[in-house]
């Protein structure tokens, strides 16, 4: 059965060893740069905001967008890239979210979309600082998001611009998710997407509050339409794009995301997987191999 969750947690850290740690590598060793290690180490302002794993004086540092919309911040993300990546020379960092910074914001009561929407602005504003503090230390920075991450990197980007870091790397997401999702998420009811085309929404919201809540925050990302957002801008290259056309949980880039996206030099990767292959499965490290390894 399939589960109607939006986007779902990642809660194995089984599962990011084999899958998700190799295509984390694949993608940022490739863009390694030769830009001299500044040797400022860490704010304890910014070690506020984040974990983190490696070389604090590191030139080369990797922001992850956490996926899940999760209440906890994860350090096995982080852990997982130095241990690939090794101690020396880079630096990951996990950067909060509002729900991560604060759990009883969507623990105890329901919230509504415009507080969801709020939440969301300060899930950027932290995002944004982090990544801002490491580009005027002189670091290269390298910005990965996956599913819901996806999103808020997506926000960044619409509202920070796309020239804050020096690559961007967005995984099984959309820019122009169909109105039926975004608003049955808005009352808290999940949905998915079969085939990876056909949108369907459960007739009840969630029996969870901190679900119900977690929905209404993807919906105040969700609800925007990006690819109008986005269209302000000449150059997009920075951006490579990686979506699954079986995902059941996002939906396929529709041939009008597909269109403006090569009008803005997105780098797109597609694969016939669904979601979890997507994020992490096998038959994508060979895309990866191929565009970055060479």
């Amino acid at each position: 059965m399939i589960n109607l969750h939006l986007y779902t947690k990642v809660k194995s850290v089984t599962y990011l060893k084999k899958y998700f740690s190799l295509l984390i590598v694949l993608f940022f060793v490739a863009c390694q740069s030769n830009d001299d290690t500044p040797t400022t180490g860490i704010s304890q302002e910014i070690k506020d905001l984040i974990v983190f794993e490696g070389d604090e004086d590191a030139p080369i540092v990797i922001v992850n967008a956490q996926s899940g919309g999760d209440d906890e911040l994860h350090r096995e993300d982080v852990e997982v890239i130095i241990d690939i990546l090794g101690p020396t020379g880079f630096l990951a960092v996990n950067v909060h979210q509002a729900q991560t910074l604060n759990p009883d914001l969507i623990s105890s009561n329901d919230i509504t979309l415009d507080q969801a929407i709020n939440m969301n602005t300060q899930s950027i504003e932290m995002l944004y600082k982090v990544i801002k503090y490491f580009k005027d230390d002189g670091r290269t920075v390298y910005v990965f998001g996956s599913s819901f991450g996806g999103l808020v990197t997506q926000g960044l980007i619409a509202k920070k611009g796309i020239d804050l870091a020096d690559k961007y790397l967005i995984v099984a997401n959309r820019l122009d998710i169909d109105d039926v999702i975004w608003q049955g998420l808005s009352e808290g009811r999940f949905g998915l997407f079969e085939n990876g085309i056909n949108p369907v929404v459960s007739p009840n919201p969630d029996e969870d509050v901190i679900e119900r809540n977690t929905a209404r925050i993807i919906a105040g990302f969700t609800m925007y339409r990006y690819s109008q957002l986005f269209n302000v801008y000449e150059d997009l290259s920075k951006i490579t794009y990686v979506y699954g056309k079986t995902d059941e949980v996002v939906g396929r880039l529709t041939a009008a995301e597909i269109e403006f996206m090569e009008s803005k030099k997105i780098t797109i990767i597609a694969g016939n997987g669904d979601h979890d292959q997507t994020t992490g499965g096998d038959n994508i490290i060979p895309i990866f191999i191929d565009l970055f390894g060479k």
